[in-house]
């Protein structure tokens, strides 16, 4: 069966415009919620990490039963210890909640750190390529380098606010996405 892809934009558009209001009040309800989350950073940071906690832990315990279940599948130790990691993590995320929002801040600082680095020498690497766009992914990598290090400067301070304020900001920019998504596609 072959499937015809050019009319998949004009698709994807009449169905975005036939459901702008619910793209619409999605994207009111993620702004409003970033901004909460942007206004009390403390209480978003936990319950990000609570929630963590309760992925981790429904997971492990599901993961057991599987493992359990299909006991005579070949990799049966790791299922079991990944599984049981699972478990543990998701425990521990629950019993010290604001130890794991230090941990999970520790966590996204390195990923910055990381992520900077690794963007500064991917512009540095392709400057002749990318010529004048180059600089703009050295900006975006040392602006990496920056929330690194303020993150991971102020710890163990920042871990009240960094999570719960990166995860408010990725939410207003959603809902922020939608919005001019859905009224995009109302007028057209």
């Amino acid at each position: 069966m072959t499937h015809d892809h050019s009319e998949l934009p004009t698709y994807t558009r009449d169905a975005a415009r036939e459901h702008w209001k619910a793209l619409l009040i999605e994207g009111i309800l993620l702004a409003i919620l970033g901004l909460a989350a942007m206004v009390v950073p403390p209480a978003a940071s936990l319950a990000v990490t609570i929630l963590l906690g309760w992925l981790f832990l429904i997971s492990g315990i599901a993961g057991l039963a599987l493992t359990f279940w299909a006991r005579e599948l070949p990799g049966f130790w790791w299922s079991l210890i990944s599984a049981a990691l699972a478990v543990l993590a998701g425990g521990i995320l629950l019993a010290q909640p604001a130890q794991g929002t230090l941990t999970l801040t520790i966590v996204v600082g390195a990923y910055f750190l990381a992520e900077g680095v690794a963007t500064i020498m991917y512009a540095l690497e392709h400057r002749r390529e990318l010529s004048g766009r180059w600089s703009w992914m050295l900006i975006a990598g040392l602006m990496d380098l920056l929330i690194a290090a303020i993150i991971l400067m102020g710890l163990p301070g920042s871990a009240l606010w960094a999570i719960g304020l990166l995860v408010g900001i990725n939410l207003l920019f959603g809902g922020a996405t939608l919005i001019g998504v859905a009224l995009a596609v109302r007028s057209t």
